[in-house]
């Protein structure tokens, strides 16, 4: 009866089942992710074909038929995911070089305001090989002395290189794999200022390349020469997408009073572009009356504003919630040419599908799922609003009804944006802004408004040298929302810091909430259960008991109150950051050099620390004089040198060679269980993993 009455609830919901394709092609893709290991190649597809086979033998049973499609879906996008895999040619470092000679052609060029970052391909690295040889680094260069380095020049500088790095601690953002999708096979930094051998110089798709990168730059340069500091900064984030410039405090200061999003180019800054070149087009037709009234100048508009949005996202950058903007009102504006319905949750499900068919890996995204999360919630609450209005505005003035209607429309969005993102903010940043609503009820109206018409009044008169009449009233506007973000970021309690919800968390919340925003009828309010599981399952988030730094650096243990004391507060800040966002707290205590603290459970002495919890105890040591006596008192083992004595004692001895092989790893003290998790055992034998290699076995593969 049950399985009826679902049945008949979907049957009438047909035209809503195409909205759940990228949802199923999606999964297949997190399926793929999800594997310890690499599958056999082709897997995917021959699977796809065995599944269409098996659809095509059973089309006559209706059931089979279904489950063919919906299994051949997620074998489709599990497939998408391994072939964008394998696409990606070119090595990772797997080991420090340098200091050392580095020729290569610059492609990218990012202004700080400490210096520089240069990334290079065409490389040649002293003291690597050409089969060892990345296609692509990034070097951070700290000097301003030098000369002015751009896109395609070729140049000689000496650096230190390293593989990307590793996640932080286990479950934390894998930046290694990040950079293998983005070709990136190594990071580091310069010594002193690079030398350019031969000016840019390209032919081909590549001098297409390089010329929208040397125009970004110049954009960017002319920008901050009419507006200076954290104004210009913000404005070059606004205008191109690049936010290296602005101050780590007015970052900080964005984040906390909940603006981050309006420094993304997305929806907002597309539509704004798209809608004022659309807006403004018509109306020079429409002031021409044997124009407006003998031709559709409504589909001229539109037809023109597309290429300018276009060439906007170009300039950007092109990151995911831009090109997901860009295709939904390319969508739209395609709708108005040929009479068609504009706004609609199917032009979010397919750009969403477009987007993962050519991007797989953008899935696990912060970008991604917020920005998708975000628009999905709001379309879908735009048409449930429309479907429950039953009145008509009152008489009162255009002016206060569109003031009103103005104003409850931004904080009614700002709710449901910031109620459909909290999640995976609070998954990936580990942070809520508590006032996210009044800040952007001051800062909405100003970028809307005053901000983005100027700015793309400076696009227009930039060939002309004549911008800065643009920019100095855009960076009024700027400073507006900037005095905002401190404000709203100045109130006590502006940010609520809370642990990382678990993946199973985060999948449960991802399904309840698409459950609630895809289908129309009550049956859509069962996805509450998905978004309850997921609230439920943050309260069973455990922080680490032990934490210990991957480069021996650092070790951190679990306190009485929740929070973490560490070894050192001068050493792997970066990581420390992490953990404590992970843990979520703010701060961290240090472990006493001596004696004993009830509060850290631990007890110190001059060779090392005891750590006991739980029933457990953790021998933490940085001295080979401790392991003697420790392999027989303590039931955990970790040593930050390594261990030479066999030790029968501990259930679990973890030492440098350990550390060097697997990463930063993490220890759960739960009575008789001791649960262990590292960095690289974590993410499994993957080509973004990068496996450390000995002198020994560097010295067989090169002879």
């Amino acid at each position: 009866m049950i399985f009826a009455r679902i049945s008949e609830m979907a049957l009438e919901e047909q035209d809503r089942w195409v909205l759940w394709v990228p949802v199923l092609f999606g999964l297949g893709i997190a399926i793929y992710f999800a594997l310890p290991t690499e599958p056999v190649i082709y897997g995917g597809i021959l699977g796809l074909i065995a599944i269409v086979g098996i659809g095509y033998r059973g089309r006559s049973n209706r059931i089979i038929l279904w489950c063919a499609i919906l299994i051949g879906i997620i074998i489709a996008g599990f497939s998408a995911a391994q072939y964008r895999t394998s696409s990606i040619d070119g090595p990772i470092l797997s080991r420090a070089v340098g200091p050392t000679t580095v020729t290569g052609q610059v492609v990218r060029v990012e202004l700080f305001p400490t210096g520089s970052r240069l990334s290079l391909q065409k490389l040649r690295i002293s003291g690597v090989g050409p089969a060892e040889t990345p296609n692509r680094i990034r070097l951070r260069v700290k000097t301003s002395k030098g000369p002015d380095v751009g896109p395609g020049d070729w140049i000689r500088i000496r650096a230190r290189i390293t593989p990307p790095p590793p996640p932080a601690m286990p479950g934390a953002f894998d930046f290694q794999r990040q950079a293998y999708f983005k070709g990136l096979g190594g990071v580091g930094f310069s010594y002193g200022a690079p030398t350019i051998l031969t000016p840019a110089k390209e032919t081909g798709v590549m001098s297409l390349i390089l010329k929208i990168t040397s125009l970004r730059q110049e954009l960017g340069t002319r920008i901050s020469a009419a507006l200076s500091g954290d104004t210009g900064a913000v404005a070059r984030a606004l205008m191109l997408g690049d936010r290296t410039g602005i101050s780590k405090k007015t970052m900080e200061a964005i984040r906390n009073s909940g603006l981050a999003h309006l420094l993304a180019i997305s929806g907002l800054h597309i539509g704004l572009v798209a809608g004022l070149l659309f807006l403004g087009i018509r109306g020079l037709f429409s002031l021409i009356p044997r124009v407006s009234l003998y031709y559709p100048v409504k589909k001229w508009a539109a037809a023109l504003a597309l290429p300018g949005a276009f060439a906007y996202a170009v300039i950007t950058g092109g990151s995911v919630p831009t090109v997901r903007a860009l295709l939904m009102f390319s969508l739209v504006l395609l709708a108005v040419i040929l009479d068609r319905r504009g706004l609609s949750i199917r032009l979010v499900a397919w750009a969403a599908l477009i987007v993962l068919i050519f991007q797989p890996e953008s899935l696990l995204g912060a970008s991604f799922q917020l920005s998708f999360a975000a628009v999905t919630a709001l379309i879908a609450g735009h048409e449930e609003i429309t479907r429950r209005r039953r009145y008509q505005e009152g008489e009162r003035p255009w002016w206060q009804r569109f003031g009103f209607v103005y104003l409850a429309g931004v904080a009614l969005t700002t709710v449901i944006a910031s109620t459909a993102t909290a999640p995976y903010a609070l998954f990936h940043f580990n942070r809520f802004a508590d006032y996210g609503l009044l800040a952007n009820l001051m800062a909405v109206p100003a970028t809307a408004l005053w901000i983005m018409p100027w700015a793309l009044l400076a696009f227009v008169l930039m060939p002309l040298g004549l911008e800065a009449l643009a920019l100095h009233p855009m960076g009024w506007g700027v400073n507006l929302v900037l005095d905002v973000a401190h404000f709203v970021a100045g109130i006590p309690g502006a940010v609520t810091v809370l642990p990382s919800m678990p993946t199973i968390g985060i999948a449960a919340m991802t399904l309840g909430g698409l459950w609630l925003c895809l289908w129309r009828g009550r049956w859509r309010l069962f996805g509450g259960v998905g978004v309850a599981a997921a609230l439920i399952s943050i309260t069973l988030v455990q922080t680490p008991d032990v934490i210990v730094d991957g480069e021996a650096k650092l070790m951190a243990v679990r306190t009485a109150d929740g929070g973490l004391a560490v070894s050192s507060l001068r050493t792997a800040r970066f990581n420390r950051e992490i953990w404590l966002r992970k843990a979520g707290v703010t701060e961290a205590s240090v472990w006493p050099k001596t004696g004993r603290n009830t509060e850290q459970y631990l007890t110190c002495d001059g060779v090392g620390c005891l750590y006991k919890r739980a029933g457990r105890v953790v021998s933490l040591t940085r001295v080979p004089a401790a392991h003697s006596e420790d392999c027989w008192t303590a039931d955990v083992l970790i040593s930050l040198v390594p261990v030479r004595i066999v030790c029968r004692g501990p259930n679990v001895v973890i030492d440098r060679f350990d550390l060097w092989r697997n990463g930063t790893h993490a220890i759960w003290l739960k009575g008789a269980k001791i649960i262990v998790r590292s960095v690289n055992e974590d993410r499994g034998h993957r080509p973004w993993v990068v496996r450390p290699v000995s002198r020994s076995e560097r010295k067989g593969s090169s002879s």
